[in-house]
């Protein structure tokens, strides 16, 4: 993982000097003192991201400066990704048609559009509603609504307003159980804390309960922080921890992939009972076949965002098995997320983000 932030922050680097190199061709008629300006501010603007990396967990920055910060640093990544992308394209046609000298001013206008639209679809999650048949039975009922979400990334990104507006979708479903696949907190509770976000999560409401794994962003974050915030709320932290309702339904919750210390698909064999009714919540979607071998009926997953935007959505469907979705493999249905809400950049192009709704069907 360092060296794939290693490797992306390069490609940053790299692909922000092309932008700088053609801009500045094209403002060559221009003054050397407004060329020296506009290349303190596109710098400024590039360099923000790493700020916003730094400046995650001080406390002596105040969270509208950071959040500012967070939004500009992050949707810049997402500008050099398309600029790139488009300025290549131009340099590619130019060579084949030596006359077009539209390239900048044609990334340039592409780029806004795509963002500006990136931006407005991300504002409006979708609600996915999936039946699921299981062939065991509860006591005493035969039927559950479950509402999952997963990588909400609480923090300078994902504020305590857009917390509330999704807990107000969450809560008209009148949910049974609410089930939180990972990556609630982003890079750090100290903008969770300093917002007051516990009072919006307590507001959150099923009968039945509330239960959340840590994701990889709770160990980036730190985990011993985050689940002190996370006490402080109605959400039971499933740590490597198994819920049996009254009903018999059993509810693993798995510590996250990047902890090689957690228990295996085998231990959790020995400790649930197949005849009744399992639901795992795994925040990465890694081993999938070994859950079917336990007698798993639903496993829920996050973490991919479904690549969030393209073209990473493409690397997205080659790194994971079940990169997005439901698919339904022998008696066992999986489902992978693309989160409720997003990690960096405020935007989601050729994907959505969502909340889950399971309508669970169970043998009488």
């Amino acid at each position: 993982m360092p060296i794939f932030f290693i490797l992306l922050l390069v490609s940053y680097l790299l692909g922000n000097i092309y932008i700088f190199v053609r801009v500045i061709q094209a403002l060559g008629h221009l003054s050397f003192i407004i060329r020296g300006i506009f290349g303190t501010l596109y710098w400024i603007c590039a360099l923000l991201l790493f700020a916003s990396f730094a400046l995650r967990d001080v406390k002596q920055i105040p969270f509208t400066l950071g959040h500012i910060i967070f939004q500009i640093g992050s949707g810049w990544l997402a500008f050099t990704l398309y600029m790139v992308i488009f300025l290549a394209c131009a340099d590619l046609i130019k060579l084949f048609n030596n006359t077009f000298s539209y390239g900048l001013i044609t990334a340039l206008i592409l780029t806004t559009g795509l963002l500006a639209y990136g931006y407005i679809n991300y504002q409006h999650p979708d609600k996915q509603v999936i039946n699921i048949p299981v062939n065991k039975s509860l006591v005493n009922k035969d039927k559950l609504k479950i509402i999952a979400i997963s990588d909400l990334h609480l923090g300078l990104g994902t504020d305590e307003k857009r917390l509330k507006r999704n807990i107000d979708s969450i809560n008209a479903e009148n949910p049974d159980i609410i089930l939180i696949a990972g990556d609630l907190i982003d890079s750090g509770v100290t903008p969770v804390i300093s917002r007051k976000m516990d009072q919006e999560l307590n507001r959150l409401n099923a009968p039945m309960g509330i239960y959340m794994v840590p994701g990889n962003h709770e160990y980036i974050s730190g985990i011993k922080d985050c689940m002190d915030f996370i006490n402080k709320t109605k959400i039971q932290l499933l740590k490597d921890s198994l819920v049996a309702l009254p009903c018999g339904l059993q509810i693993i919750g798995r510590d996250d992939y990047s902890n090689i210390n957690r228990l295996s698909t085998n231990d959790w064999a020995v400790l649930t009972d197949p005849s009744k009714p399992i639901i795992i919540i795994d925040h990465q979607p890694y081993n999938l076949s070994e859950v079917q071998r336990i007698g798993a009926d639903l496993q829920v997953s996050g973490h991919t965002h479904n690549g969030q935007v393209i073209p990473l959505k493409f690397l997205t469907e080659y790194l994971f098995d079940i990169s997005y979705g439901y698919e339904k493999r022998e008696n066992t249905h999986f489902y992978v997320s693309s989160g409720l809400s997003l990690w960096g950049p405020p935007f989601r192009i050729g994907t959505n983000s969502e909340m889950v709704v399971f309508e669970c069907y169970f043998a009488k």
